[in-house]
């Protein structure tokens, strides 16, 4: 009788189950660095805890996607340590503000289950929840993740794929960041004299710079979140898999966009929800990221005359400039895409 799991492969996921995931992660000003180190993100409210108390938070909250690879880390043993590819997102909603010394928790539910045609693969749909130590929820998602089968003759689980919505309502976005006291809000620090009003729907912005991925720093972000996927560490068998080589987690690309983008939006301070996304193609170390945004809507918050909320779209490239914002090459995703990405941040007005 082995003490050891080999994870859990398409055909162990059943319709409604309900998954509580090890390990509890509490959040220090160590990880925080850390996580600065390796993607260099410049948001102030993120960066100063004076900053940040300036206009009405408590102290510098942790950066929103920090918040989410931890909750999505604690996911990867039980759903997707045998994945061959983590496809999407859907409805995610950030709902509080977490801090250094907070303790994040995650459980996820098995909303749905498609079988490839291929039968040694299948998709598994989740909606995951991150917790703070008090039972509070912070954080909502739903993913979609391609699953190994362990037997491919093993009978499958009826196929069942989810509605989602396309976009998370900008109503009910918001909530983790408190009102923010505008007087507080210096534009010479923040490093763009940018507001709300000033964004057009239908403008596109070049983030211009670019950013190398070395085989360290990816392997070293995504231990960070205790994020166990062998494709990411594993050389010895992924040198014998289709690709031959180490995958780069999916977030690291988001992570990397996100930080890119502070050149264009540099008070775009928290994001708060992720109404869908694509990994389009793998990233491998080596490769140069660029990432290029689009404003595709504009919302004010029901309450709120302090934020207004922007709707992006940022499209993140490897080795390829985003000066032409490349997007579709014809009917297809152009060949130096690897991330699409759709979600609300909000904005001081």
């Amino acid at each position: 009788m082995t003490k050891t799991t080999p994870g859990n492969f398409f055909e162990d996921f059943r319709l409604g189950q309900t998954i509580t995931h090890a390990t509890p992660r509490t959040v220090t000003r160590g990880d925080v660095a850390l996580y600065n180190a390796l993607f260099g993100a410049r948001f102030a409210v993120q960066s100063s805890d004076a900053f940040a108390q300036r206009i009405g938070y408590p102290r510098s909250p942790v950066d929103d996607l920090l918040v989410f690879h931890i909750v999505f880390g604690k996911t990867v043993a039980d759903i997707s340590l045998n994945a061959v590819a983590n496809l999407g997102y859907a409805d995610c909603r950030f709902l509080l503000a977490v801090y250094p010394g907070d303790t994040l928790t995650a459980t996820s539910e098995v909303i749905g289950l498609r079988e490839n045609s291929n039968r040694k693969t299948g998709v598994v749909y989740v909606r995951s929840s991150g917790f703070r130590q008090d039972g509070m929820k912070v954080l909502d998602y739903v993913r979609w993740v391609m699953v190994r089968k362990r037997d491919e003759a093993a009978a499958a689980p009826d196929n069942h794929v989810p509605a989602l919505p396309k976009a998370v309502d900008a109503d009910g976005i918001g909530g983790a960041s408190p009102v923010i006291m505008l007087r507080g809000y210096d534009h010479a620090l923040s490093g763009s004299p940018h507001r709300f009003g000033d964004y057009l729907v239908g403008e596109r912005i070049d983030h211009v710079d670019g950013i190398t991925v070395e085989e360290a720093e990816h392997q070293m972000a995504t231990r960070l979140y205790q994020n166990t996927a062998r494709v990411h560490f594993n050389n010895y068998a992924q040198s014998k898999d289709r690709f031959g080589r180490r995958l780069i987690y999916g977030g690291h690309v988001i992570s990397l966009a996100r930080a890119l983008s502070f050149n264009g939006l540099g008070n775009a301070f928290q994001i708060a929800a992720i109404n869908g996304g694509r990994h389009v193609a793998p990233l491998f170390a080596g490769c140069t990221v660029f990432a290029w945004s689009e404003v595709t809507a504009k919302a004010e918050l029901s309450g709120r005359s302090d934020v207004g909320a922007l709707r992006l779209r940022t499209v993140a490239t490897k080795d390829q400039p985003c000066t032409e914002f490349p997007l579709r090459a014809g009917d297809a995703d152009d060949p130096a895409v690897i991330l699409d990405l759709d979600y609300w941040v909000l904005m001081p007005r």
